[in-house]
């Protein structure tokens, strides 16, 4: 556990699209939730909202108990304020059947995105009860630091972030800087399917350290670089949920961070450095 989340959710980004892939899509999600994963992370901007149907339709056809997940979903910056805000929320409620959101994150900063008005809606929407708490994404540490200068922004306990084995700055100083304010780290792309700095699959599949730590543990590359994210046992990582063989491969990079030795971790460290300096916050 990273505080009260679990260390490996399920994202939803790019489900819910085409009705001919939502039984293989919800398959997945059931799956995974059977293996722990009880982390839904999904988002208003989705699929214009079908992420967040396509998990209400679950939920509507009884498939889990709405007590037995975690949901984290999002709302636009053009909806970062009281009334956009609530009727942000309430559509986001409506679309997935429920009564109340568990964690509500606004989705990225604009530059007129009103930082304290935005917290403020958001404690307003903790006290109506239609969240339970709320944080943000794509925030660097000065938007954090802004945030928390704002008389409700203090209350913050979310803050996802693009973070993966090939995209390291967020260990220089936003880890540490949520860690110490308590504020839970949550890693979207950890499997490098964006950012700016952007590999393709094959760059890593062909990576002489990350092919040697994998046969060591008879795992694959894309486990290894899980358990690379999930490691320190304090960051949720939330990887695509699109079938029942992905979900199940990555369930199982939660025992390979245990088994994998320090000195493995230095042979990674030497592919994929950690940062010596500050570097302006990945995002895809």
């Amino acid at each position: 556990m990273t505080n009260w989340l679990p260390v490996l959710g399920q994202g939803a980004c790019f489900l819910g699209e085409r009705s001919e892939t939502a039984h293989m899509e919800k398959a997945a999600l059931l799956r995974g939730l059977s293996l722990g994963m009880n982390l839904f992370d999904t988002a208003e901007s989705y699929g214009g909202g079908g992420s967040e149907r396509l998990i209400g339709d679950m939920l509507r056809a009884r498939l889990f108990k709405r007590d037995d997940v975690v949901i984290m979903t999002k709302l636009s910056p053009g909806n970062a304020s009281p009334p956009a805000l609530y009727e942000s929320c309430d559509n986001s409620l409506r679309r997935l059947g429920a009564d109340y959101i568990d964690v509500y994150l606004l989705h990225w900063r604009e530059a007129a995105t009103d930082l304290a008005g935005a917290a403020r809606g958001m404690e307003e929407l903790a006290r109506r009860g239609k969240i339970l708490r709320w944080g943000v994404s794509n925030f660097d540490v000065g938007d954090m630091e802004e945030l928390f200068a704002t008389p409700d922004g203090a209350n913050c306990r979310v803050n996802q972030a693009l973070y993966h084995i090939g995209s390291r700055g967020a260990e220089y100083d936003l880890l540490p800087w949520l860690r110490e304010h308590g504020v839970a780290p949550v890693a979207y792309c950890p499997l490098a399917q964006g950012g700016t700095q952007r590999r393709t699959a094959q760059d890593f599949l062909t990576s002489p350290a990350l092919r040697s730590v994998a046969k060591k543990y008879a795992a694959s590359v894309f486990q290894v670089m899980l358990a690379f994210v999930i490691r320190s046992g304090d960051i949720c990582a939330v990887p695509k949920s699109s079938s029942v063989a992905h979900v199940e491969e990555n369930a199982a990079a939660r025992e390979l961070a245990r088994l994998i030795t320090a000195s493995d971790w230095l042979e990674l460290d030497g592919a994929y450095p950690p940062p010596t300096y500050k570097m302006h916050l990945d995002m895809d």
